[in-house]
C-alpha cells in the first residue's frame, strides 16, 4: 500500500496525496469502529444468551488464551486467512478519495484481506468477548487508526528515489516489527494473568 499510495504515486496520477491518505485513514477507522462495535453487540448478546456477562477475570483469561493461541499459530501453521488483497486497479479507475476510503476500510475491517498475524483475530476476538459495543468500537477504531499510520508516516516522501529508500527501510524492520508485535501480544498476555492472579 505504501509503494502505491505515496505522494509519489498520488502525483503521478493527478490526486492530492493528503486527501487520499484523509480518506484512508477515514475509511480505516470507521470500518474498525463499526466492526469492533458490531463484534461487541455479538459478543454481548452472546453472553445474554449464556446467562450473562462472566467476571472480569473470566474474560481477562480469554483474551490471555487468545493472545498465547495467536502466537503458537503464528510460529507453527499460520493464522487463517483470506488470499485476496485490495484491488489495485481502482488506483487508475476512481478519483484519490474514492480509494482512500475503499482501501482503509477494507484494510481497517482486518480480515477481508490477507491477514499477516494473529494479533487481527486477536483484536477482534477480545473486540467479541469485551461483550460491549462500546469497547468493541474502541478496539477497533484503535486497530483502524494503527493501520493508517504507515501512509501517513510517508507523507514526506517526495522522489522516486526517496520511496526506494523508504520502502527498502520498510522490508529491513519487517522482521522487528513482528517481533515487537509478538512481543506486545506476550505481554497483554502476561498483564491480563497477572490482573486476575492479584
Amino acid at each position: 500500500m505504501l509503494s502505491s499510495i505515496s505522494p509519489v504515486g498520488e502525483a503521478a496520477r493527478q490526486q492530492r496525496w493528503s486527501l487520499t491518505v484523509a480518506a484512508y485513514v477515514v475509511g480505516s477507522a470507521g470500518a474498525g469502529t463499526g466492526t469492533g462495535a458490531l463484534l461487541g453487540l455479538l459478543g454481548s448478546a452472546g453472553w445474554g444468551l449464556a446467562g450473562g456477562m462472566p467476571s472480569d477475570g473470566s474474560v481477562l483469561l480469554v483474551v490471555a488464551g487468545l493472545a498465547l493461541a495467536g502466537l503458537v499459530l503464528d510460529a507453527t501453521t499460520g493464522v487463517p486467512s483470506v488470499h485476496r488483497q485490495v484491488d489495485e486497479r481502482w488506483l487508475t479507475t476512481y478519483r484519490g478519495w474514492v480509494y482512500g476510503v475503499g482501501f482503509g476500510a477494507q484494510l481497517g475491517a482486518g480480515v477481508v484481506t490477507i491477514v499477516p498475524a494473529s494479533i487481527v483475530w486477536v483484536m477482534w476476538a477480545t473486540a467479541l468477548v469485551s461483550g460491549s459495543p462500546l469497547a468493541g468500537a474502541l478496539i477497533g477504531v484503535v486497530f483502524g487508526l494503527v493501520r493508517s499510520v504507515p501512509l501517513v508516516a510517508a507523507g514526506r516522501v517526495r522522489t522516486v528515489a526517496a520511496l526506494r529508500r523508504t520502502l527498502a527501510t520498510v522490508d529491513r524492520a519487517r522482521k522487528r516489527a513482528s517481533l515487537v508485535t509478538r512481543l506486545g501480544q506476550l505481554v497483554v498476555a502476561a498483564v491480563a494473568v497477572a490482573i486476575v492472579l492479584r
